[in-house]
Formats: C-alpha cells, sequence, structure tokens
C-alpha cells in the first residue's frame, strides 16, 4: 500500500472518530494519526537515501583505489580517468532508489598525501511520504579519495649474515636486492626524513657496535662472567676462579666487542624499552666466539657489521649492506627483534618522532637462507621457532607488517615459521635461486607503496 492509500484510510478514520459522539478521545487520536504517519515515512525516506549514500560511498573507495592502481601502473593515462571512473562505478554502484547519479573523478599530481585521485559523487532518492510536505526528493553527496606513493614510511631489514650465505650466490644477491629496495622507497621521498631505513645484520647474536659499551641499556653479568682476569692464572672464568677462593676481576667495558644475545624471556618476544632497575629487560653483552674468532671484533674476518638505526642517509645504508660477510649460525629471531626495536622511540636507538598530521608504515622484511639453528637457549629450530612465533605475534598486533623471504637454493623444507611470521600469504616469499631475490624484494617495495583510502 502506498502513502496516498494509507492516507486515504486514515482520513475516513478521522472522519469516522469525529462522528462519534460518546467521547473526546478516539478525536484526539485521530487528529494525531495523520502527523504519526508522516513521521514514520519521513524516517523510512531517510533510511532509503542513506542507504543510497551508503552503497555510493562503498562504490566510490573502489573506484577510487583501482582508478589510482590503474594510473600508477601505466594502464590508463590522466586523459582517461574520467572514463575509467565512469565504467567502475557503474559496475559496483547497485543501489536502485537513487537517482540522477553523477561521479566526477580529479587527479593531483603532487600534495602532502603523495599523488591522489578523488572521486566525487551525487543523487538522489525520490521519497514516497516526504513528497506530501512539499520535499519530492532527497539529495545526497559523498567523495573518496586514493592515494598512493606515500612517503611517511619506516622500513627495517633484518639480513641473514650466516655462514651459509656464502653459497649459491645467495650473499651478493641478497646484497643487489636490499640496495635496489633503497633506490625503491627513497625515490618516494620528497623530503629529508619521509622515508626511513634500518639495516639489521643477524646471525646467532647481532651487534649493535662496540662504541655502545656505555650504554645502560645493556646487562652485563654473563659478560663479565668470562671476560676478565683470575688472581690465579688457573681459572678462567669467574665461577671456577670464586670457586677455588680466588678473586675475580672483569674486564673493563670498553674492550668488549659489541655483540649481544637474546634477552630475558619473555622479554626476547616483545619490544620492550629497558629499564635500568629491571635487568630482565636489558639487553645481555656477549662475545660471539666461534673457531676461536670474535665474529663481532672490528678488523676480524668474518666480521658481522653492526646494526644501523633507521636512517634516510641511503649512501652510508647501502656500504653496511656491501661490506657484509656470511658468518656463525642461524637465529632470525634476534633479527626480528631488533628490527622491531630500531622502530621504536625508546633505548637504544630511540627513533625520531611521528609527525602526527601523516599516516605512517611499519614494516619488516626478515630474510633468512635456512632454518633456525642455535639461539641463547635452544640449539633446537623446533624451540627457537616457537619463541620466534610469539615475537612475530607481537610484531603484527602492534601494527607492523611483516615480510618474510626464504632463499632456499639447497632442498630445504620450506620454512613453516617464515611463513608464519608474514602478515599475509602474499607477503611471504620462497626464493629458489638467489637471482629471484632481488625480483622478491621489487614486489615487497611496490607492496610497501601501494594504495590507501585517504578519506
Amino acid at each position: 500500500m502506498n502513502f496516498s492509500s494509507l492516507l486515504l484510510s486514515a482520513r475516513r478514520a478521522s472522519a469516522r472518530f469525529l462522528e462519534c459522539d460518546k467521547g473526546n478521545i478516539a478525536a484526539i487520536f485521530a487528529i494525531s494519526l495523520v502527523p504519526l504517519l508522516s513521521f514514520m515515512g519521513a524516517a523510512i525516506d531517510y533510511t532509503r537515501a542513506n542507504n543510497a549514500r551508503s552503497s555510493m560511498q562503498a562504490a566510490l573507495d573502489s573506484t577510487a583505489l583501482m582508478l589510482a592502481k590503474d594510473l600508477s601502473d601505466g594502464r590508463i593515462t590522466t586523459s582517461e580517468i574520467n572514463a575509467k571512473a565512469q565504467t567502475y562505478f557503474a559496475a559496483l554502484f547497485t543501489n536502485t532508489d537513487a537517482r540522477s547519479v553523477a561521479i566526477s573523478a580529479t587527479y593531483t599530481a603532487s600534495s602532502s598525501q603523495g599523488s591522489t585521485i578523488q572521486v566525487n559523487g551525487s543523487g538522489a532518492v525520490t521519497t514516497e511520504f516526504m513528497k506530501v510536505a512539499g520535499f519530492p526528493n532527497i539529495s545526497f553527496n559523498t567523495s573518496s579519495t586514493s592515494a598512493w606513493g606515500s612517503v611517511r614510511m619506516r622500513v627495517a631489514m633484518a639480513l641473514d649474515n650466516t655462514g651459509s650465505m656464502a653459497w649459491d650466490g645467495k650473499m651478493p644477491a641478497m646484497q643487489t636486492a636490499a640496495k635496489s629496495l633503497i633506490d625503491q622507497l627513497s625515490a618516494l621521498a620528497k623530503t629529508n626524513g619521509d622515508i626511513y631505513i634500518s639495516i639489521v645484520p643477524f646471525a646467532k647474536d647481532v651487534n649493535v657496535d662496540e662504541k655502545s659499551y656505555a650504554g645502560d641499556w645493556i646487562d652485563w653479568a654473563d659478560w663479565e662472567a668470562v671476560n676478565g682476569n683470575c688472581n690465579s692464572p688457573y681459572y678462567h672464568s669467574r665461577s671456577s676462579c670464586v670457586s677455588h677462593g680466588r678473586t675475580w676481576t672483569p674486564a673493563n667495558h670498553n674492550t668488549w666487542t659489541g655483540c649481544v644475545t637474546d634477552r630475558d624471556q619473555n622479554y626476547d618476544t616483545m619490544n620492550t624499552t629497558p629499564v635500568i632497575s629491571n635487568s630482565a629487560t636489558l639487553f645481555p653483552a656477549e662475545e660471539y666466539i666461534s673457531g676461536g674468532r670474535k665474529y663481532c671484533k672490528k678488523g676480524n674476518h668474518p666480521y658481522l657489521q653492526p646494526v644501523m638505526p633507521l636512517s634516510y642517509d641511503w649512501r652510508a645504508l647501502k656500504k653496511l649492506i656491501d661490506d657484509m660477510q656470511p658468518t656463525g649460525n642461524t637465529n632470525q629471531g634476534i633479527g626480528m627483534a631488533w628490527a622491531w626495536m630500531t622502530l621504536g622511540t625508546g633505548a637504544p636507538f630511540n627513533a625520531p618522532a611521528k609527525d602526527p598530521n601523516y599516516t605512517y608504515k611499519d614494516a619488516i622484511i626478515l630474510l633468512s637462507d635456512g632454518l633456525n639453528t642455535q639461539n641463547r637457549w635452544y640449539n633446537n629450530a623446533s624451540q627457537i621457532d616457537a619463541r620466534q612465533k610469539i615475537l612475530c605475534d607481537n610484531a603484527k598486533a602492534a601494527g607492523i607488517t611483516v615480510y618474510t623471504v626464504q632463499v632456499n637454493t639447497g632442498g630445504d623444507p620450506t620454512s613453516a615459521v617464515l611463513q608464519y611470521c608474514a602478515s599475509t600469504s602474499d607477503k611471504f616469499f620462497l626464493v629458489t635461486s638467489a637471482s629471484q631475490t632481488v625480483s622478491a624484494f621489487n614486489s615487497i617495495g611496490t607492496s610497501l607503496s601501494k594504495l590507501r583510502v585517504a578519506r
């Protein structure tokens, strides 16, 4: 039944009530019935208009994203934007109540958000109830803006520097790929600081630079226990020295070569800022020694390069990558943990504060060529993997986008933990020849600069 029929029925009912002489309640009810029905009808009309506007907003969001992707990928030119917008929108907007629908698209080549496309839409819904009151239509309009090449981005690269990276050309391929990604991302920057990148070379340990020895975020307990002198030449650790009634003098901290190992559990799975009063939150100093070599001692070969905090010094970042040398065992978790630390605003790296006027993308790229073999507590891959999975869960829950790359040239099993750590299945890359590494990193770079609905 349409509104005219309802109104006619209401008028007839009112007439009958008015003729009734047995009381005035019926008459009052009849008089109030018309405005009540009008209010109900207005609510229905507004609901229809709101549904049409919501449908248009969803269609405009998708249209704006697809247009921007087509333009940035070179599939359309700027002169084709409006025509393509009409095509996309017509396929997406299915609301049957809307009339006089019109859309337009505007491209802006450069703005504070990068390149943008704004799609504006308008329409109207013909009313069924409100037209009696003189409102035959309810108009609506909305818009959506897509932006790409976002220049506010922070990316940490945790790169496997273990001994097996010396095989099958894996190390030079990784170096080429990582430097290519720096070029790809730095090209998005309009001003210094728009893009920040950090580099975390890892093996079993991470080198945080011997110059950090004065940092109050370092736990020296384990290091001092094996680095020092006993007043008897027969004892070479604090435990053996003290147990024989001798005096142990720890070495000066400035002789430490820069290695740190995994934090105490459960801080090994978190990005907690170290606190002097809580030694469990600190980073344990270590001398990473294998085969008689100290892997973090500058000048030694091989030498585990130190972490480079967030930087836009592209030349220095690429120089560090060029200097990488394969050495030691695999502990992906410590690489992942320190990559996350470089993105944090607390100690030890104190990343630059984020400008609240911008949207940021924080990402970690974790590349490894093998399965986990050793960390501070375990020599068992399954136990190390279990800790790493918790760490990855925490990082992803904090809004970090995680990309993982397995360089598998030796027929190893596909790494379940690297698959698990990736934010989504398409962010895990299985590389079966060193030459594919560059392609994987190019895909990551494209993904990082992808589109987002700005408003």
